[in-house]
Parts: C-alpha cells; structure tokens; sequence
C-alpha cells in the first residue's frame, strides 16, 4: 500500500514537474515576444519623437523645399530623397506629398518624383542599421547624447527644444535598435525558438514570395518600413534569416510603406487620394519586376561590389550580410526610379483610372481639408489658407450676383440669382463651421507662437466671410422686397450700386492676394487704400442721397431702400480688410 502511494506521489511530482517546465517554457516564449515587441516599440517612438522634432524645427523650410524644387522631374526626386535623409522617414514624406498635392501647392507627376526620391532616401536607414549592428556599442553614444540633449528641451527658444527633442528621439531610436538585437533570440543559441521557421526557408520562389507577404505585413502592422527593416537586420545577424529571404522582406516593407499615406489620404481630395495609389503602384511595380531577377540581382550585386566591400569598407562575417541588404535597398530603389522615371505619365494615368472624380457633387465640399490625418501644424496651416481661400471665392461670387440683381427685371431671372444667392449664403454657414472646427482642434496641438498667431487670424477670416455671406443675402432680400412693394431705383441709385460693388471686387482681389500669400508677411497698405476708396464712396453717395431726397428726384421709400443698400456694402468692405488684418494677426 505504502509502495503504490510512493509511486503515485512520484508520478504525480513527474507530472507537476513536466507542466512546470512546459509553463516555464510557454512563459519565457510569451515573455520573450513581449521584449521584442517592447523593443520594437522603442525604435518606432524614438524614430517618432525624431522625425517630428525634425518637422517642427525645419517645417516651414521643408514646405518651401517641397514647394520650390519640384519644377523638374530630377530636382522632384532630388526633393523627395533630401527631404527624406533628414527626416528619416519616407511615410513622413510621403504624408507631406499628400498634403501638398491636397493643398494644391504639387501637380499629382509631381507629387510621383518626390516619392521616388523618398523610396531612395529612406534607404539611409538601412545604412545607419547595417553599419551600426553588431559594431558599434550604441548605449554609450545614446546616453551622452540624450545627456547632452535634454536641457535644450527646457530652452524657451522653439528651435532649440525642437533641436533638442530631435536629438533625445535619435538616442532613443538607437537604444530600441540594440534592445531589438538582444530582445531577438540567436538561433546557435536557441535554435527551438523560431524551429517553425525551417520548414519555410528551403521552398525555393515561393519561400521568396512568402517572405515579401511577411515583410509586407510587418511594415503594416508597425507603420513603419524603418523599424521593419530594424527587424530584418536583425534577424539576419542572428542567423535566422538567410540574406536572400532578408532581401526578400525588404521588397514587401517597400510595399507596405506605401499605407501611411494612403491612410492619410482617405479624408482627403481626389488628387491626393490618386498621389498616394501612386506611391502604392510605384513601388509595387518595382517588386513585380525585381522578383523573378532577384537571385540574378544579388549575384551580380556581390560581384560588382565585392572588392568594396571587403576592401573599402572592411565588413565581414554577419556584417558583410547586412551591409549587402543595404546595398541591395538602394541599387533596387535607384534602378527602379531610373526605369520608371520616364513612366510617370503612365502611373499618373493608372491612379486617375482607380481614383476617378465625382463630379459636381462635390462643388461645394471642404476640398482641402478634412477631419483625418493633419501631419504637421505648419502643413495643416497651409491647407486651412487654401481652404479659406476657396471659401472666399463664394461671396466674391455673390457680389456680382448681387450686381445682376441691380440690373435685372425678368421675374425667372431674378428667381435663379436669388436661389444662387441663397445656396451660397448655406455654403458659406458649411465653410464657417467645418473650418471652425478643423482650425479648433489644429489649436490643441503644439505648435509655435507665430503658428498660433496664424490659426487664429484664420479663425477671424472664416467669421469674416461668413458674416459677408449673411450680409449679400440680406441685400438680396432687401433688393426682392422693394420689388415686391413695386419701389424702383433711378438709374443713376443702380448705377452708384453698381460703383460699390466694382469696389468691392477690387478689395476682394486683393484680399485673395494676401490669402495666396501664406508664407509672407501680409502688407495691409494696398488693402486699406481699397477700404479706403468704398468709404469715401459711401460718404459720397450718402451725401448726394440726402440732397436728391429732399430735391424729390426719387421717392423717399426708394431712398431708405438704397441707403440700406449702399451702408450694407460698406459693412461688407469692413469685414473684407478684416479678413487680411486677422492674416496679418492684427486682432
């Protein structure tokens, strides 16, 4: 009896002891893919706090970049590649290009040779990994630097908390890159840990093809095709990867790049819808083409650049591995950009194809703006000026319906001007609330002092133009109901209205000048010489109306309705010079 009891106990120890070395082991895997996604995490907020201190500190410069040196297809694609060396990310550049064509500010081939020379810049990362994994001892550069870095953010100059933050996300970007070489278990060492690997790495081209769907699923799923390519490296210098399956990923996170913009682009206007399915067409045209040569490829790449890269560089080992992943991510992005730069046309044609227009559906739709992804505040800023510059388009328009009105007897005619009239004063109550909102919730973010100036100079034209709105209509109505009671101008009351509306054109030209000027301080002399001009006008016609009343040359119910009229003009010159004083941050 005491000899089966032993027995039972021992086989009950034996099972216990087997469950806890299966929950150990099912622990530390758990745990162990917990690191490496912590690790991974690291690298993504440090390339995160880098490339938007980089965008706040160089924003303003970066637009004027994008905005001046794309005339050419070469200087585009120079754009894209400088652009992106700095801010070391392509979907930060490629967001921008998004914005821009959203704005209006790139044409959509335009937008294309920025993104091919973004598909070249990003490539820098991949250097920085290759030559810094397993070579350098990256904690003791990350730590002085963040030392040396971190009183700058306390600084009240923006540019040096930007400089500093910048500084403290590169440190960090570093720090998440080693805790992902140690965090990735090395096969010599744990060979059971990825064991479910081995049964895909000897299949041939379809092990190739499996490994661009797995390099394209990462880059999805981390949104970042840098700390994808962190995490190929990584696998490669821990032998888990052989380098054709690491190139093989490569060429799907080229791919799977091409997300965050189209993401950003799904609230946005046709054009910047198309300019991100060109990113996507781009570069999946390049894996289509570089898949059944890839073997070739690589051969030749070690050929060519063998010499160099045990001579020059002296790599060896894993290190020659990595340095030729890196080699071959810009060969393929600079072959693919020469063979498809004269293709442009051609790509430009197949996103017009999958993106098509609405139609006229969307005349009256914000266009430039949206409630998605904003980028940075300077390019938010840039898309609420051409909004808002559209938006003042709309009574521009009224005014000279308003002119027709004057002059106007047929009752069908006067119907549709007043319909017109009507639709457009709701239009301007849209523009008013969606910018509104928009420019709202731009203000939560952090941004400079001279930004801030400038949402709410925005925010004081939106009202501006909606109040301007309000008032066309008013005279609209006003000008219908003399109508109706069978009062009449002279023509020399239609002729003096017909005068301040001229006026006013004039001043809403010049009110657009200074809209499409974003980027320069607004001169308000030009503006007020105008203002100017529609109050002595005004004066003008208030005097003689006085005078012609009492000289009975019109009657005096004619009169009250054509001083409503003209004094109404003259509040909408008020609110014009308004509009460019809030630009000019004149509150």
């Amino acid at each position: 009896m005491a000899s089966n009891a032993k027995n039972l106990l021992h086989e009950y120890s034996a099972a216990l002891h087997q469950y806890i070395c299966w929950f150990n082991l099912e622990m530390g895997i758990f745990f162990d893919i917990l690191t490496i996604i912590g690790a991974l995490g690291l690298f993504i907020y440090g390339m995160k706090i880098m490339s938007e201190g980089i965008q706040r500190a160089a924003g303003s410069s970066m637009r004027k970049i994008l905005g001046a040196m794309t005339k050419s297809q070469g200087r585009a694609i120079f754009t894209g590649f400088l652009t992106t060396s700095i801010v070391q990310s392509s979907s930060a550049t490629s967001v921008m290009v998004v914005s821009f064509v959203n704005a209006g500010l790139l044409q959509l081939r335009e937008a294309i040779g920025v993104i091919m020379g973004a598909n070249i810049g990003t490539t820098v990362t991949a250097w920085l990994i290759a030559l810094a994994l397993g070579k350098l001892s990256v904690a003791d550069y990350a730590l002085p630097i963040i030392a040396l870095a971190l009183p700058l953010i306390f600084f009240k100059k923006e540019n040096l908390r930007n400089t500093g933050e910048s500084l403290v996300g590169f440190a960090i970007l570093f720090l998440g890159l080693q805790a992902l070489q140690r965090a990735v278990p090395n096969l010599r060492e744990h060979p059971e840990a990825l064991a479910f690997l081995d049964g895909y790495l000897d299949m041939g081209f379809l092990s190739i093809l499996l490994f661009v769907c797995t390099g394209t699923m990462v880059t999805l799923i981390v949104q970042s095709s840098s700390a994808a390519i962190a995490l190929t490296l990584t696998l490669l210098s821990t032998g888990i990867l052989p380098v054709e399956l690491a190139i093989a990923m490569v060429l799907g996170e080229n791919i799977g790049t091409t997300i965050t913009a189209n993401l950003a682009a799904i609230v946005a206007n046709v054009q910047a819808k198309r300019a991100a399915r060109s990113h996507f067409i781009f570069n999946l045209i390049g894996v289509l083409w570089m898949l059944p040569l890839l073997t070739v490829f690589i051969s030749g790449l070690q050929y060519v650049f063998n010499p160099m890269l045990f001579g020059l560089v002296k790599v060896t080992g894993s290190q020659y591995d990595k340095v030729l992943v890196a080699l071959f991510h810009t060969s393929f992005n600079l072959l693919n950009t020469l063979l498809l730069v004269g293709l442009t046309g051609v790509i430009a044609k197949i996103a017009i194809r999958l993106v098509p227009a609405k139609g006229k559906k969307e005349e009256f739709k914000l266009e430039y703006i949206g409630s998605g992804v904003m980028g940075t505040p300077e390019l938010a800023l840039l898309e609420a000026y051409k909004e808002i510059a559209r938006f003042a388009k709309v009574p521009l328009k009224m005014n000279a319906s308003v002119a027709k009105l004057l002059d106007t007897t047929d009752p069908l005619e006067r119907s549709i001007l007043l319909d017109e009239l009507k639709s457009a004063e709701e239009v301007t109550d849209k523009y008013e609330i969606e910018i509104a909102n928009y420019l709202t919730e731009l203000a939560k973010e952090e941004m400079s002092p001279n930004t801030s100036v400038r949402v709410r100079g925005l925010l004081t034209a939106a009202n501006d133009l909606e109040k301007i709105g309000d008032i066309y209509y008013q005279i609209a109505m006003n000008l219908e109901n003399k109508n109706t009671k069978k009062v009449y101008f002279v023509p020399k009351q239609r002729q003096n209205l017909k005068r301040m509306c001229l006026l006013l054109e004039d001043a809403f030209d010049t009110m657009l000048e200074n809209l499409d000027d974003s980027t320069e301080m607004v001169t308000l002399e030009k503006a007020r010489t105008k203002e100017e001009a529609i109050n002595q006008l005004r004066n003008e016609l208030r005097n003689k109306h006085l005078k012609d009343v009492g000289k009975g040359r019109y009657s005096l119910e004619s009169g009250l309705f054509y001083s409503d009229t003209f004094t109404a003009m003259e509040e909408i010159a008020d609110h014009i010079i308004s509009v460019s004083e809030g630009l000019a941050g004149k509150f």
